[in-house]
């Protein structure tokens, strides 16, 4: 199979060769990183080509990394059911810049496009219709961006006094917690609520 996939890149590369920056096979699956400017070419592309035939389009996201100067990576992830495969194709923006949207070329990319901009803030030009489409109108900020904050902006509740939502800011009820990610196998190094009792048992059955 990889071996195939290989060909494939291969013939991706050598047919878009100024359009596909780099193309990679990783754990069974074809990996290509495409310009930006011609992602709706690249994907056309793919979809048509005969010995591609990438036909499904599975879902596009998105990815954060604040270091890079093109700090976002749209994700598109096709299926071809022909040939049993599937590809990623990734375009990297920075974060004044838009993408080309490819409802065009998979109609069934709206909805993956409005959740990416509403979660990263990657701008889909050409959609037909980019607004949010999990978080509230009126929400501030990109959830799954590294510098959004983990408590968020603001809270909204329905105040009964007023008879509408209202949004403030959050204010915590707790302080933070303490993890110690141990495993199951390991146990924790000290009494788990609960586990008291068992000890207290233990000791009385000892005693008679």
């Amino acid at each position: 199979m990889n071996n195939e996939l290989k060909e494939l890149g291969e013939h991706i590369a050598a047919s878009m060769d100024a359009d596909v920056i780099s193309w990679s096979v990783d754990f069974g699956e074809l990996n290509v990183e495409a310009r930006a400017d011609r992602i709706a070419q690249v994907l056309t592309f793919l979809r048509d080509d005969p010995l591609a035939r990438f036909l499904t389009l599975i879902d596009i996201c998105g990815v954060d990394y604040p270091s890079r100067s093109k700090r976002l990576e749209v994700v598109y992830h096709l299926l071809s059911m022909h040939n049993n495969a599937r590809i990623r194709v990734k375009a990297r923006i920075a974060e004044d810049e838009t993408i080309a949207t490819v409802t065009t070329v998979y109609p069934c990319a709206d909805w993956f496009e409005r959740e990416a901009f509403d979660m990263y803030g990657i701008v889909f030009s050409g959609h037909p219709d980019l607004r949010r489409i999990l978080t509230d109108y009126g929400f501030e900020g990109y959830p799954l961006r590294k510098d959004f904050p983990l408590t968020g902006h603001v809270e909204v509740r329905y105040d009964d006094e007023q008879k509408r939502v209202v949004y403030e800011p959050v204010k915590l009820v707790q302080e933070y917690r303490d993890f110690d990610y141990l495993s199951p196998w390991e146990g924790a190094q000290y009494v788990l609520p609960g586990d008291e009792k068992a000890g207290g048992k233990a000791e009385e059955k000892s005693d008679g």
